[in-house]
């Protein structure tokens, strides 16, 4: 069952179309696939959010006694302009189908913030049309400052290690981010899954180590953040790797240090990182990589001057 558009899920379905496209009538139970899981962790995303809102929130009469807190399912159906069978399906980690419209309804239904609406988005494996592509945390001046850092790598990452913000140089680390999916923009995922990043930084394998112990960390002040829990169960299933290491437990904090990169075409640098934050707390911050030695140091005039 396919739906396009929030009209057409105001329709009513008859019970053929109902029936999930790939199930058939009396169907034993599936094995549970990466597919299953990400569905699951949609429909608990979707109820967290939904039971989190009041109805005055959002313009609905308080009426009658409720058994539960927040929005009922119909509420949100109605909101969003979907069918109300169709919604509670999602909920239900269901095998349907939805588009980029329906979910855009969705996310206006729940007034979701930019980061919530992502992770949507991701969760339900598709593209946000309006996709929010500047941080806060990315002001004029510090893009300024970026891009007059060249020749010297520099870029912005949160605490959930996504890559907010970059100059030219720093795309021989990378690659074009932007022609990643917004999920994939993360150094994390980028260090345990096939990249340019993890091609590039000669000793990945120890460098593996101190991120998943920072992030650990950083973690335990965002022990309910929704989009960090997707994040950490989606590389558990995709690297053994990190789920390895996760288990361990290991913390640190985050530091300065030294790391080295064999640029194609450019050669091995030796570079000294450094951490300038962007916020009084220990999130948001910018990461400049300067050369540990003269001979890195002219090896970055090769680096690129423009995105590639």
């Amino acid at each position: 069952m396919s739906l396009m558009t929030p009209a057409a899920q105001a329709r009513p379905a008859t019970a053929a179309q109902a029936r999930p496209a790939d199930v058939a009538p009396n169907a034993g139970p599936r094995p549970a696939t990466l597919d299953d899981a990400r569905r699951h962790e949609l429909a608990a995303f979707l109820r967290s959010r939904r039971e989190r809102l009041a109805p005055e929130q959002v313009g609905l009469p308080m009426t009658g006694r409720r058994r539960t807190p927040g929005l009922r399912r119909e509420e949100v159906a109605q909101l969003a302009a979907v069918g109300v069978t169709w919604y509670t399906w999602l909920e239900q980690g269901r095998d349907i189908q939805v588009s980029v419209q329906v979910l855009d309804a969705v996310a206006r239904a729940l007034l979701l913030d930019p980061s919530e609406r992502s992770h949507l988005f991701t969760l339900a494996g598709a593209d946000d049309p309006v996709r929010v592509k500047e941080c806060p945390s990315v002001t004029p001046s510090v893009r300024l400052l970026l891009d007059r850092l060249a020749p010297f790598p520099a870029m912005v990452l949160n605490s959930r290690y996504d890559v907010l913000a970059y100059n030219a140089p720093y795309t021989a680390f990378v690659g074009d981010l932007d022609e990643l999916a917004p999920g994939d923009r993360n150094l994390m995922w980028m260090a345990f899954t096939p990249s340019r990043f993890r091609e590039v930084l000669v000793d990945y394998r120890t460098e593996r180590l101190n991120v998943v112990a920072r992030f650990r960390a950083a973690m335990a002040d965002h022990s309910a953040d929704p989009a960090r829990k997707a994040l950490v169960a989606r590389l558990r299933r995709a690297s053994p790797d990190f789920a390895e290491l996760w288990q361990r437990h290991d913390v640190m904090r985050p530091g300065n240090g030294v790391k080295r990169f064999q640029v194609p075409g450019v050669g091995l640098l030796r570079c000294e990182y450094t951490n300038f934050w962007l916020s009084p707390q220990l999130g948001t911050r910018m990461i400049t990589y300067t050369p540990l030695d003269d001979e890195t140091r002219a090896l970055m005039d090769l680096l690129p001057t423009r995105a590639q």
